[in-house]
């Protein structure tokens, strides 16, 4: 069962959430949360795996609730934020803060339950529009041909080289692709390609695809 935990000022909105969640038959709903510092404590207290985090709440955003639940290193919880705003400074925080996931609350109930799954499985879940946004702001800095000293990227985060496959598997996945684009584009199975894109996080430090496309921009590998 994948253990959820959901933090919404709104009981309403969490009544709501917990029969949908629940009725898919294999997440349960652990414990409720309606404010950021009540989500940070039953974080730590229920060990969740997932958290469908809102933004705006009281005593403590959603925001820096996900910054300081991703930073605790005896959780392993990871946060789907659920918002109303399809905001970009929203999205742009959320990622920065660890989140594996942003998903509006007019998303269908199946969209919701997929969210959970997914992110329950190690992967994030953006859509491919939003993936795109993402891309487009950290990618600005290919279009800088001499950067300043002060903007050029730091050190590279990759603890070892990348093989030639893996360097084309990041460029792929730094273009927003999935993984069945990428076994296309390479002409290898999908099984192969989720290979790759394991060790590429891996020797990236990354928490999943997005949080890698996001890294190779930064640092110049793509």
């Amino acid at each position: 069962m994948i253990r959820v935990l959901l933090a919404d000022d709104h009981a309403v909105m969490r009544a709501g959430f917990r029969t949908i969640l629940e009725s898919a038959g294999d997440i349960t709903v652990v414990g409720e949360a309606g404010t950021g510092a009540q989500a940070v404590a039953a974080a730590s207290e229920l060990a969740p795996d997932v958290i469908c985090m809102d933004v705006q709440m009281p005593d403590m955003d959603g925001l820096e609730a996900t910054r300081r639940i991703v930073a605790d290193a005896t959780s392993s919880a990871r946060v789907v934020i659920v918002t109303t705003f399809d905001r970009d400074d929203y999205l742009f925080e959320a990622l920065d803060a660890g989140a594996s996931g942003f998903l509006l609350k007019n998303a269908g109930a199946s969209e919701l339950v997929a969210a959970v799954r997914v992110v329950a499985g190690g992967d994030a879940l953006l859509a491919p529009a939003v993936t795109r946004r993402v891309i487009e702001r950290f990618g600005s800095v290919r279009a800088v041909t001499a950067p300043a000293a002060d903007e050029r990227p730091g050190p590279s985060p990759l603890t070892e080289p990348l093989t030639e496959r893996e360097a084309e598997v990041l460029r792929l996945l730094a273009d927003a692709r999935s993984n069945a684009e990428i076994a296309a584009e390479l002409y290898i199975g999908e099984a192969t390609v989720k290979t790759h894109v394991s060790n590429v996080l891996q020797k990236l430090g990354a928490r999943d695809r997005v949080h890698a496309a996001v890294l190779a921009l930064r640092h110049h590998l793509v």
